[in-house]
């Protein structure tokens, strides 16, 4: 259970979200000053890094008056028992009110879950009275997984976790095209998915690193994003990519009824960079120094 001082944070700072690794926490202090007091900071699940960074992760990130967002991955658990040890220090160390709950990149499941309907399924929500879950949304498909399969799966989860008295946030993968995140979330709220959706929102980073992270998780080549954004790949500056992202897409979801539309950044940049770019685009509440709990 939250103490007020926690539930005040998380109710300060509801815009966007954001994202860092085990290894990179040192990041969110030294950014703490420009981060809005409360935001939600997911907490990647990386095959090289323990369960112990992830729930030191956790803990500064919630000692800086954030509020932690573990993701776990199904594929990278060896077994039940490693599930219910990370969630054990997880809740004891950090009081997390939400998690999300993913497939994993290992084409191979290291235990007995095989995707992010098996930890669901093994009664995970209810064990640990978990109210609150984050699902992963792909507007622009997955590299490795079919359209049809996807949205099923997407459906699945949402019809169980509102049965089962959660409440519902789709996270969307980074991506390049715009066009494809509008239609994708009509297509949602056509099929009765109200779900709050954050929009993945790749930060300003150099050309070379979004192309290194768009191989990784299969979301584009480097052609597309030359023909997306009109310039051969040697001339795109630092921003390019991210100021022309936010700005299609903000034009594209104006005066549309899409329903409840926040944003998650993706700092691949780095997060003091990110934020500060971010800072500038969305309403957001800076922490009150004098305030113990920013």
């Amino acid at each position: 259970m939250l103490d007020a001082r926690h539930r005040s944070n998380q109710q300060k700072a509801e815009v966007y979200a954001l994202e860092v690794t085990g290894k990179d926490i040192r990041q969110v202090e030294m950014s703490a000053s420009v981060i809005p007091a409360g935001t939600p900071i997911n907490i990647a699940f990386l095959g090289n890094e323990n369960h112990s960074q992830r729930v030191n992760a956790a803990r500064i990130i919630r000692a800086c008056g954030f509020e932690p967002v573990p993701i776990i991955s199904s594929r990278r658990l060896r077994s039940e028992n490693d599930l219910n040890t990370l969630l054990e220090r997880l809740i004891t160390e950090a009081r997390p009110s939400r998690f999300i709950f993913v497939g994993g990149d290992p084409s191979s499941p290291a235990g007995p879950f095989q995707d992010a309907l098996a930890i669901l399924r093994s009664g995970v929500v209810q064990r640990y009275g978990i109210r609150h879950v984050g699902i992963v949304g792909y507007p622009e498909g997955h590299s490795k997984i079919d359209a049809d399969t996807l949205q099923k799966s997407l459906k699945w989860k949402y019809a169980f976790l509102r049965d089962a008295g959660c409440t519902v946030e789709i996270t969307t993968q980074f991506g390049f095209d715009t066009d494809a995140v509008v239609r994708w979330i009509g297509q949602l709220r056509t099929e009765g998915i109200e779900a709050l959706v954050r929009i993945g929102v790749p930060g300003p980073a150099d050309v070379s690193t979004l192309l290194r992270f768009a191989r990784q998780f299969g979301v584009a080549t480097s052609s597309l994003i030359a023909r997306r954004y009109g310039q051969s790949l040697s001339h795109l500056l630092r921003r390019s990519v991210a100021d022309r992202y936010w700005k299609d897409l903000t034009t594209g979801i104006k005066d549309q009824d899409l329903g409840a539309i926040h944003y998650h950044l993706y700092p691949f940049g780095g997060i003091l960079d990110g934020v500060h770019w971010m800072n500038q685009r969305v309403p957001q509440n800076l922490p009150d120094r004098n305030d113990p709990a920013g």
